[in-house]
C-alpha cells in the first residue's frame, strides 16, 4: 500500500521539483501540496496521512515552522511522520526535531536530495516508525560532541561496541541480531547495558539511541571509516 503523504514548501521551484519526484513514485500517494504551514495544518486535519514532508522555514513566521509543526504533531498526531527539509546544516534544528523522541522523524538537507530514491526511502522509513538524519548533520553533531567531555565509551565490552557500530550504521535491533548472530532479545539486553554504561537514563528529550550513536561517532574514527555511508546518504537511527 502506498504511503499517503502531503508536501509543504513555499518556494515555487522547489515545490514543483519535489511534487514531480513524489508523483512519479509508486510507493507514495501525494495527497496534497501546500505553500505554507497553515495550509498543511488544514490538510492534516481533513486527510488521512501517513507522512508530511515540510520545509523547515515557511510562512507565516518564516522561521522554524517545520520544527514547530513537528513538535505540535508529536502531541496531536503521534502516529504521523514528519520529514523536515532544510537548506541549512544546522545541528540545533536537528536536535530540536528529535525532542520527545526520534521515531517517525527525519531531517534531510535539500542540497542532498538529488533524486527521488533518497526521499522515497526516507518517506517509507518514517512511515514505518524509523528516524532518518542526514549524514552531514550527524557529522556536525559528532564534531560538536567531540569538543566536549569524553564519554565512558571505553568501558563497553567488545560485543557492546559491535552492537553500537551496527546502531551507527542504522540497523534495527532485529537487523543487528541477524548481522551478529544474536537474538533480538539479546541485542536489546546489550543495548540497555550500553545505555547504562554511558549514563543514559530514560528521558523525554532526544532518544538514547540517537545520543549513543552520536557519542560513538564523535569518539571514534567512524566518520572517516571506509564503510561510512557515501555522500548523499543518511543515517537511520
Amino acid at each position: 500500500m502506498a504511503v499517503r503523504a502531503a508536501l509543504a514548501e513555499d518556494s515555487f521551484l522547489v515545490r514543483e521539483a519535489l511534487t514531480h519526484l513524489l508523483e512519479e513514485a509508486e510507493e507514495v500517494e501525494l495527497v496534497a501540496v501546500c505553500r505554507d504551514a497553515d495550509e498543511l495544518r488544514e490538510v492534516i486535519e481533513t486527510q488521512d496521512l501517513d507522512v508530511v514532508v515540510t520545509d523547515i522555514r515557511m510562512p507565516p513566521s518564516d522561521a522554524d515552522e517545520g520544527i514547530r509543526l513537528a513538535r505540535e504533531l508529536r502531541r496531536t498526531h503521534p502516529r504521523l511522520g514528519v520529514i523536515v527539509l532544510s537548506a541549512y546544516c544546522d545541528a540545533p534544528y536537528a536536535l530540536a526535531l528529535l525532542e520527545g523522541g526520534s521515531d517517525r522523524r527525519a531531517y534531510l538537507l535539500k542540497e542532498r536530495v538529488h533524486s527521488g530514491r533518497q526521499l522515497i526511502g526516507t518517506i517509507e522509513a518514517v512511515a514505518r516508525g524509523d528516524s532518518v538524519i542526514d549524514a552531514k548533520i550527524v557529522e556536525t553533531l559528532a564534531e560538536s560532541r567531540a569538543a566536549g567531555r569524553r564519554s565512558a565509551l571505553p568501558s563497553l565490552s567488545p560485543r557492546e561496541r559491535e552492537i553500537l557500530v551496527e546502531m551507527a550504521r542504522g540497523g534495527s535491533n532485529a537487523a543487528i541480531g541477524d548481522a551478529l548472530g544474536m537474538t533480538k532479545r539479546a541485542v536489546e539486553k546489550h543495548i540497555n547495558s550500553i545505555f547504562a554504561k554511558l549514563d543514559m537514563p530514560p528521558t523525554a528529550d532526544v532518544s538514547r539511541r540517537v545520543r549513543a550513536v552520536l557519542i560513538y561517532l564523535s569518539e571514534t574514527d567512524a566518520i572517516a571509516a571506509p564503510d561510512r555511508p557515501p555522500p548523499g546518504t543518511s543515517a537511520r537511527l
